[in-house]
């Protein structure tokens, strides 16, 4: 039987043109296709993966963060009788542990004045004017002693102020002086109120006695109150320190809230009770450090299980291999090797011959698998008899050989190498004085007062004016001091000065160190301030200078009395405090993080917006753009390949369709031909 070959292939072709080129196309994509997913696949794994490890590494971190505090090995507890005479408010690692007995004798109180006013609306102005002086001191009787480490204020009146006004500027004054106006019997009064403390006291004066003379409150107002059957002006309540007894010694303070009688422990007195001891006790709190410990051990072993089975290759209940998403990943395997190595290893900046430089020496084992281990004998045995070498193991510690210098870390300190470093001071650092010359005494300046301006660090001050009678030296310095310090340019600008005696010379110094401390009058106004107080322009003066040296032998540098080491050096991000006067010698400090300090700063490195991860993950986020391209370039090409098939196949459609339109022209004609012979 023939075949007619044109028949079989159908209408045209009889083939289904279009699942036949979308079926060779499907096998010539598959592998590409099935390459691509699989990268993708891994991408989004391992993106996944870093996901888990950035969680778990953080919640590590949150373990890691008590334990590089070393107040956590200074922690104190105190146990307190019930009792309403003290207030135990709080209690800081500093504190001293010990038995204490506490006998409050008095408590202190603030000095009020009252000011009696014929004024009958406090929104009236007065129509006074002029400048009221604070001063903040101690009254013996009448005599007041001006502090020179209190820092008094003045205050403007002008005509349209009130005595609401008048309060309200006493007020806003950065001081701890409170002012307000009440109602006594129908009349008002400007109440002031100073701080509490006997050397708290307050004078008040003013430039225009004549207006103002209602608001002072000084020697010649208290002696002229005091024939007055009615006084307008009262000490309502006069200023006192608080007295009681620590352990058998006698305590005098200002406030009643007391902070440093037990360094570390803050307590307010709120009554006398004369006789009656509180008893107390200070102890150390291990149980603070001993809990983080045991929370250490338990979160590395969960970071560890969790961390191997990202990075790690093993099997499971069927035998069958589980190869972590991580496990061909070098930057994951990297890091998880190194906190494993910190986590054994010896602390750097420490030697393994300190007796605790690593975990082991606090009993802390490493298993076969990596896991740690507690062992509670040798634990125990090292909380109790060597608590104190804790601190150092786990958090941060700076040490000194002398204490003319301190070590101290900086904003960088993440930057800086643990370890020794030698220091050498070339030149201690100073500050700025003015000496004058030898005065004598007594000195009266009421009838012809001195006023001066004077220059702090380049800060100038307004006129100064000192009056009045001086005893001695001391009280002259005191008053200097107190009256520069009060000094508006100064207070805003957080400068000062000490006035010091040395052979009866005044000695003016900047509390500032450096090349930028220095002290210099510069306006002797009345030209009497050399033979009144021995000072003026022409005083001998030394402006301070900045502190000098290398450390480990590369050039530091010094600003003020801090020495810094040099950008980039291993020391920088720590700095070093040079105290005046310091020998020109070489110094040792040293710095350690601790264990704990260790493993965060690598945690932290690891989980910064720059760190490792990061890095690793925007490479892969770049691997997944690259598969995109990759993908539409293969869209492309196999969009290509099956128009080409499509193309192939229409032709063929034509060519076949035309044949068998031949084919029909063709049939019958053999017998229509002519001298055909028939049957």
């Amino acid at each position: 039987m023939t075949t007619n070959i044109l028949s079989a292939l159908g209408s045209a072709s009889g083939i289904d043109t279009k699942q036949l080129v979308q079926d060779l196309v499907s096998v010539q994509k598959a592998a590409p296709q099935a390459r691509l997913n699989s990268r993708t696949a891994d991408a989004q794994a391992q993106l996944s993966a870093y996901g888990i490890l950035k969680s778990s590494l953080a919640e590590f971190q949150n373990i890691l963060t008590p334990l590089s505090d070393p107040n956590l090995f200074e922690a104190k507890s105190i146990n307190v009788p019930d009792t309403d005479v003290v207030s135990f408010n709080s209690l800081t690692a500093e504190a001293q542990a010990g038995s204490y007995q506490l006998e409050v004798e008095q408590i202190a109180s603030a000095q009020s004045i009252a000011f009696n006013s014929t004024e009958t609306d406090s929104t009236q102005a007065l129509g006074k004017t002029g400048t009221l002086t604070f001063s903040i001191g101690e009254w013996s009787g009448a005599t007041f002693s001006v502090d020179a480490e209190k820092v008094g204020f003045t205050v403007e009146i002008t005509d349209d102020d009130t005595l609401d006004s008048i309060a309200g500027k006493i007020n806003d004054v950065d001081s701890a002086v409170l002012a307000s106006v009440i109602t006594i019997d129908g009349k008002l009064q400007l109440l002031i109120t100073s701080e509490s403390g006997a050397k708290n006291a307050l004078e008040i004066t003013s430039d225009n006695t004549a207006q103002l003379g209602v608001f002072e409150y000084n020697s010649t107002i208290i002696a002229d109150q005091a024939l007055l059957a009615n006084p307008t002006i009262i000490e309502t309540q006069s200023g006192q320190n608080s007295i009681f007894k620590l352990n058998g010694l006698e305590i005098n303070r200002e406030s009643n809230t007391i902070s440093d009688a037990i360094v570390g422990l803050d307590f307010t007195l709120n009554k006398a009770d004369v006789g009656n001891k509180i008893s107390f006790s200070i102890s150390q709190d291990k149980s603070s450090a001993e809990t983080a410990i045991r929370e250490l051990v338990e979160a590395y072993n969960i970071l560890k299980k969790t961390l191997g089975a990202l990075v790690g290759v093993s099997t499971d209940d069927d035998n069958n291999t589980v190869t972590g998403d991580l496990a061909k990943d070098g930057t994951a395997k990297s890091l998880v090797n190194r906190i494993s190595q910190a986590m054994a290893g010896t602390v750097s900046g420490m030697s393994p011959l300190d007796g605790f430089s690593a975990l082991a020496s606090v009993g802390v084992t490493t298993n076969l698998d990596g896991t740690l281990e507690l062992d509670e004998e040798q634990f125990k045995k090292v909380l109790s008899e060597n608590f104190d070498k804790l601190g150092k193991l786990f958090g941060v510690s700076t040490e000194s050989n002398s204490s003319y210098i301190k070590l101290n870390t900086g904003s960088f300190a993440s930057n800086a190498t643990a370890g020794d470093y030698v220091v050498n001071i070339t030149q201690a650092p100073t500050k700025g004085t003015l000496t004058g010359v030898v005065i004598t005494f007594p000195l009266d300046l009421s009838a012809s007062p001195v006023e001066f301006a004077i220059q702090v660090d380049s800060q100038g001050s307004d006129n100064i004016i000192l009056s009045g009678a001086y005893s001695s030296i001391e009280e002259l310095a005191a008053d200097l001091q107190s009256s520069i310090n009060s000094d508006i340019n100064f207070k805003d600008t957080n400068l000062a000065v000490d006035v010091t005696i040395d052979a009866g010379k005044l000695i003016i110094t900047s509390r500032s160190f450096g090349s930028a401390s220095s002290v210099e009058i510069t306006n002797d106004v009345n030209g009497n301030l050399l033979s009144a107080i021995g000072l003026n322009a022409s005083s001998s003066k030394l402006d301070g200078v900045d502190v000098k040296g290398t450390i480990n032998g590369e050039e530091a540098f010094g600003s003020s009395n801090i020495l810094l080491p040099a950008i980039g050096s291993s020391a920088y991000g720590l700095n070093i405090e040079v105290s005046e006067g310091t020998p020109l010698v070489e110094y040792t400090v040293s710095f350690s993080r601790g264990l704990a300090g260790d493993i965060a700063l690598l945690v932290s490195s690891a989980l910064s917006d720059s760190g490792q991860i990061a890095n690793r993950e925007a490479r892969i986020e770049s691997e997944k753009v690259n598969i995109g391209a990759d993908q539409e370039r293969l869209d492309k090409k196999m969009t290509a390949y099956q128009e080409r098939l499509s193309s192939q196949y229409v032709a063929m459609e034509r060519i076949i369709a035309s044949l068998k339109s031949t084919e029909s022209q063709l049939d019958g004609l053999i017998d229509r031909l002519p001298f055909t012979a028939s049957n």
